[in-house]
């Protein structure tokens, strides 16, 4: 196989976490005043981290003082509620125990709180994954789109970073994987559109992760 291993991204390409986060950001707004938002706009909003995600929802003007308050209410919130509605990708457990059936180490990267990824991925993929990264900024490691979180999987997994294929559903993502040397895999069962991910630079496609599982295996199906 052209890569020694797979790195995914989590909201919108392993995990549909839209409801969860949708909820968790309106009772945020909700418990400082602000008014609601749709679950489509919050699709657009997800993929540069908590911070940034309510930075996009809370009205024009509010100050930093104000998102630093909402920002501290809604990290344990949702860190209690990330599993509520969220469920995996139909086809996305069975494309990881393929992959790791054929000893491809796997791994995930998010721009969530790292205690969110890895409680979600030890829910949802259990023995699937070799490690899972999040959001550490404090730690050293800086949110996507610097590459630090891909560059941590990899060297975790000890595989160069070229080596690996990254696989995510935004912009940020192509970004991510471009900074980092990687192959970048866009998916269409995400948060993006094809166009939006197009003008972002992405050349690589899939539409189910069954596609993508035959592509990584090169059945020829």
């Amino acid at each position: 196989m052209k890569y020694q291993a797979v790195l995914f991204d989590m909201d919108g390409t392993v995990l549909d976490t839209l409801r969860d986060l949708n909820a968790a950001v309106n009772r945020a707004l909700a418990e400082f005043g602000h008014p609601q938002q749709s679950l489509d706009e919050t699709r657009r909003r997800v993929g540069n981290g908590s911070r940034r995600l309510l930075e996009l929802s809370v009205p024009e003007g509010t100050d930093n003082a104000q998102i630093d308050r909402i920002l501290a209410w809604y990290l344990p919130y949702y860190n209690a509620h990330s599993n509520d509605a969220t469920r995996p990708y139909e086809g996305i457990p069975e494309l990881m125990e393929a992959l790791k059936d054929e000893g491809i180490p796997l791994a995930v990267v998010s721009n969530k709180p790292d205690r969110t990824v890895k409680e979600l991925s030890a829910i949802h993929f259990p023995g699937l994954l070799e490690v899972s990264v999040g959001e550490n900024e404090a730690g050293g490691v800086r949110r996507k789109p610097w590459p630090d979180t891909l560059f941590a999987a990899a060297s975790a997994l000890g595989v160069e970073a070229g080596d690996c294929l990254y696989v995510g559903d935004s912009e940020v993502d192509v970004l991510t994987a471009a900074r980092a040397g990687m192959d970048c895999a866009s998916v269409l069962w995400g948060f993006r559109s094809r166009e939006e991910l197009t003008d972002a630079g992405a050349k690589l496609f899939f539409e189910t992760p069954g596609a993508l599982q035959n592509f990584l295996l090169d059945t020829g199906i």
